[in-house]
């Protein structure tokens, strides 16, 4: 097992680790908090293509999610509260009233151990406890990140149960393939290969309706720019991939304008959040002294549909004993031909 270095402690008095990995022509930064994607380079490129933070108390009082992973429920459930086999359960309600990625001590928010790694991957593993944040069940969950040719992060998640239970894991970092952040994601361009999305409500749960995303903008089937200058656009949505968890496939394209710089979305997930970043501005500087502000970066989080316990006609998230829930999300980059030779 390689070696990893002390990257401080947690208020609770609990070490936090990084690791380094590299492969494929990405070099990435891995922290044991939240299993976070601190940094992750490309070959050829010099900005960051993600957002970060260089200090742990950071990512303590000032991360939206970057890097991490979050759950046991990612996205919203609404009213923090589901029935499970004609039980009810109420979970933290750390959002308007609903559930967001699992509570306020959610996934994100843990310390994860290192269960092995090497010069190119790392597996952390945690065990979210029966009860936590309201959830049934003691959930044993293993991420592994793994960087393999070509220039490509795959983010590998297993988890199981002993009691049934809500299980929809994502991995949450927010990209900027131009300059790390510094100029935005506005003139990005994006493609979904979603031919619907789900409309939401004031406070981001969705209304139950699926709609089809032609002739809105939320027609991402063919590439376009994202336009959020005089906040023209705002995404914190979901796009239906399909029914149902199946095998990889491409669900996203995006292309940063200046640097050419191009990343694919692949996944097993039946859907793909697309945020566009819509947070205030940091107060403190990330990775390479950049102050993040709104739309600096976006996410594209593969997961099963938002608030999927109360409408029951979208995919579901319920794990039993005995079963394994497993996910496969690959973000695969390439620099434009003139510089990829």
């Amino acid at each position: 097992m390689d070696a990893s270095e002390p990257f401080g402690e947690t208020p609770e008095g609990e070490s936090v680790h990084r690791l380094t990995i590299a492969g494929g022509g990405l070099a990435a930064r891995i922290l044991t908090f939240g299993a976070v994607v601190q940094d992750l380079r490309l070959a050829g490129h010099d900005a960051p293509l993600v957002l970060g933070f260089e200090a742990l108390s950071d990512y303590l009082d000032h991360s939206v999610y970057f890097g991490a992973i979050v759950g046991r429920y990612a996205n919203r459930i609404g009213g923090a509260r589901f029935t499970l086999d004609g039980e009810r359960f109420d979970t933290d309600a750390n959002d308007d009233g609903n559930t967001l990625h699992g509570g306020r001590a959610g996934l994100d928010r843990r310390v994860w151990r290192i269960a092995a790694s090497g010069a190119d991957f790392v597996t952390l593993v945690l065990r979210d406890p029966d009860g936590a944040m309201g959830f049934p069940g003691n959930l044993d969950i293993a991420c592994t990140y793994r960087l393999k040719p070509p220039a490509t992060l795959a983010v590998e998640l297993v988890a199981t149960t002993d009691r049934p239970t809500l299980c929809n894991l994502a991995h949450h970092s927010y990209f900027n393939l131009d300059d790390g952040g510094r100029g935005g994601i506005s003139g990005h361009r994006l493609s979904i290969a979603a031919s619907a999305y789900l409309p939401i409500d004031t406070r981001r749960v969705p209304t139950g309706a699926v709609l089809p995303v032609e002739g809105t903008a939320f027609d991402f089937q063919l590439a376009r720019p994202i336009r959020l200058a005089g906040g023209a656009e705002r995404y914190d949505h979901n796009f239906c991939l399909s029914a149902a968890r199946g095998p990889l496939r491409q669900a996203a394209w995006a292309q940063g304008p200046a640097s050419g710089i191009e990343m694919e979305v692949w996944t097993t997930e039946p859907g793909l959040q697309f945020f566009s970043g819509d947070f205030s501005a940091r107060e403190v500087p990330g990775l390479d002294g950049i102050v993040y502000g709104p739309g600096a970066g976006f996410c594209l989080e593969p997961q099963v549909w938002p608030d999927a316990p109360n409408w029951p006609y979208f995919p579901q998230a319920v794990l039993r004993p005995g079963e394994e829930y497993r996910q496969t999300s690959e973000y695969r980059f390439r620099l434009p031909a003139a510089i990829d030779g």
